[in-house]
């Protein structure tokens, strides 16, 4: 539409409203239209959502399930430490009771041969 500088503020009020309906209706003939194609569009859309959405939930699944293999793997290592641990605290205190125990053996030998010593001497006396 042309605007010339005579025109009155209600020629251009009307040229704009004319052109708003315009639009309007432009606008709903399109809709109209489209309303088949726009269908099928978001129902396509939302067969994508949906396989995005299983596919999220897959990941997650997946996620969630190595995440637990890395936790009983990390309770497993665990579990072998401390096994280890106690081994090595076991073999401690066993080589510790074996040494206790042959200085006790070692300790009576020597008494013993001590005393057999001590008889001896006593013997060749009397």
């Amino acid at each position: 539409m042309k605007n010339s500088k005579n025109t009155e503020l209600t020629d251009r009020r009307e040229a704009a409203a004319n052109a708003k309906a315009a639009l309007l209706t432009a606008y709903r003939a399109a809709k109209d239209a489209a309303g088949p194609e726009q269908a099928s569009r978001q129902a396509e859309r939302q067969a994508v959502a949906d396989a995005r959405e299983q596919r999220r939930a897959e990941r997650d699944r997946l996620k969630a399930e190595e995440q637990e293999r890395i936790d009983a793997e990390a309770a497993e290592r665990q579990a072998e430490l401390e096994a280890a641990a106690r081994a090595e605290i076991e073999a401690r205190e066993t080589a510790e009771k074996s040494r206790i125990a042959w200085l006790i053996e070692d300790e009576a030998a020597r008494k013993a041969e001590r005393d057999r010593r001590y008889a001896a001497r006593k013997a060749r006396q009397s």
